[in-house]
């Protein structure tokens, strides 16, 4: 009878740990869109943030915000994921775009690398000193060719902002735990296409 009461306690306690982690997962999907699969990115959201693909996002145009706090409208301290189909040829060829395009806007900005590992796929950071005391810490990632799709993740902080370092780590820990997924539709929806 103890070892039963234990395995029982041990078993709802790991179904609340997994319902804890299910609050704090973050999807976003799109579907079959011309010759780009349907693909879902995942990631676990932090503590106290709030996310949003479809109304804030979508007012923006972006896929996904995370935010702390109230939806402000403005770009600081919210963290952006955009997805796209994929084509330049390579992740480089993204963020050598991306540089181009900053330093065309603010020739005076600074460019500085922002390390990560993803461990799901390759991604690149850079972390962007603007002229008007903003930085801007963005991140490529590629999921694959067969995916045709890549991404991007970025946050704009003030660069005096008290908790720009722990603002950027968190940033970082999302990136970092992103995983892109083939899309697979729910199989009732297949049924459901199928029977029309």
């Amino acid at each position: 009878m103890k070892y039963g009461l234990g395995l029982m306690s041990l078993l709802l306690w790991a179904g609340a740990t997994h319902a804890a982690a299910n609050d704090k997962a973050v999807v976003v999907s799109g579907r079959l869109d011309g010759v780009v699969p349907g693909w879902s990115i995942h990631t676990e959201q932090p503590d106290g943030w709030t996310q949003d693909c479809c109304v804030y996002a979508k007012a923006i145009g972006v896929n996904l915000v995370l935010y702390q706090g109230e939806w402000s409208g403005e770009p600081d301290r919210v963290m952006v994921l955009n997805v796209w189909p994929a084509k330049l040829a390579t992740l480089d060829a993204e963020l050598q775009e991306d540089r181009k395009h900053y330093l065309q806007l603010d020739p005076a900005g600074k460019v500085a690398a922002f390390p990560l590992l993803n461990a799901g796929m390759p991604c690149q950071g850079v972390l962007y000193q603007g002229n008007d005391h903003k930085d801007d810490a963005v991140v490529f990632c590629d999921p694959g060719k067969a995916s045709g799709i890549r991404l991007s993740w970025s946050m704009t902080l003030a660069h005096d902002d008290a908790s720009r370092q722990d603002l950027l780590s968190l940033f970082k820990r999302v990136v970092e735990q992103s995983r892109y997924i083939a899309y697979q539709p729910p199989k009732d929806a297949k049924d459901k296409v199928a029977r029309h």
